[in-house]
């Protein structure tokens, strides 16, 4: 584990959550920061990282996992919701929050942080092959199911995937983009890059809400348990019934133990679905997240090797 780069997580989220404390920064800095990461220092990341991808069939196991344990997801909080009575709108925010993970955002610089930067490749897979393109689909279904909107075309689906510029850097990262490029060009996007984490963390900081709905405390707990722990632990037999080792099966257990995905929960607040209940989930899974996942890697390290 790179403990340097943990501690500086660490570090650049209490400092976002102190800012946000002080409003010291503009009312939309987070928005800010999550736009240039999103469109310049992921996409330099992507391309430093895919070209040096080796391709074998594990890789497709990799990228299913998330779609399985999405269907878990759905299945687990059906059965709960027999028990625990969950209000439809609490039921569609916990399967948004559950299902979808932040995989990118967290999930690159914990994976480099945790693993390595020699499993970035693998956490890429995983996010742009299952969690996003989930977003794009499944999860704009649900919430069009769950609110009463119409149901988007698959046409409107492929345009929001086809719009997206990570994947613009996917497809060029594993097609064009040379394993070693060009001195110049290498140095310039690792520099960017090496911004990502300071930026998504801090950008995280200010958008931690640790409000606690009391009259929800049950979903609440419900989607953290299932988010950090359950899921996880399903997410070990599959990656190893579809053949990974190593770094490829690491990767898609810390993954699955991400935080939940900021802009999930985001879509399902403007829809009106259980608000409080989705800006607590992210609250809460972002900071307890922090302390789940490097036991995952310790546990992962120790006990599969």
């Amino acid at each position: 584990m790179a403990f340097d780069a943990f501690a500086l997580m660490l570090a650049m989220l209490a400092l976002g959550m102190l800012f946000a404390r002080l409003r010291a920064l503009p009312a939309n800095a987070a928005e800010t920061l999550n736009l240039l990461a999103l469109y310049v220092c992921l996409p330099a990341a992507m391309l430093i990282t895919l070209p040096k991808l080796r391709f074998d069939a594990s890789l497709l196991g990799l990228a299913l996992v998330p779609w399985l344990l999405a269907g878990a997801s759905w299945g687990l909080l059906w059965l709960l919701q027999r028990w625990l009575h969950f209000r439809r709108d609490e039921f569609a925010a916990l399967l948004m929050c559950v299902m979808l993970g932040n995989t990118s955002f967290v999930g690159y610089p914990m994976v480099t942080a945790l693993l390595g930067a020699s499993s970035l490749p693998y956490a890429v897979i995983y996010d742009q092959f299952g969690t996003f393109l989930l977003l794009s689909t499944v999860g704009l279904l649900a919430l069009a199911h769950y609110s009463g909107e119409r149901r988007p075309t698959p046409r409107e689906m492929a345009l929001r995937v086809a719009r997206f510029p990570p994947v613009w850097a996917l497809a060029f990262g594993l097609t064009l983009m040379p394993e070693h490029p060009p001195a110049w060009i290498a140095s310039a996007l690792e520099a960017l890059a090496g911004v990502l984490l300071m930026l998504v963390m801090l950008a995280v900081g200010l958008t931690i809400r640790l409000r606690l709905p009391r009259d929800e405390i049950a979903p609440l707990a419900t989607g953290l348990v299932l988010k950090l722990g359950v899921l996880p632990l399903l997410a070990l037999p599959l990656a190893a019934m579809f053949g990974l080792r190593g770094a490829p099966l690491h990767v898609a257990v810390l993954e699955s133990a991400m935080p939940t995905m900021i802009t999930a929960a985001a879509m399902t607040v403007s829809h009106g679905l259980a608000p409080r209940l989705a800006a607590a989930l992210v609250g809460y899974s972002i900071v307890l997240s922090m302390a789940m996942l490097p036991l995952w890697a310790f546990a992962l390290q120790r006990f599969i090797g």
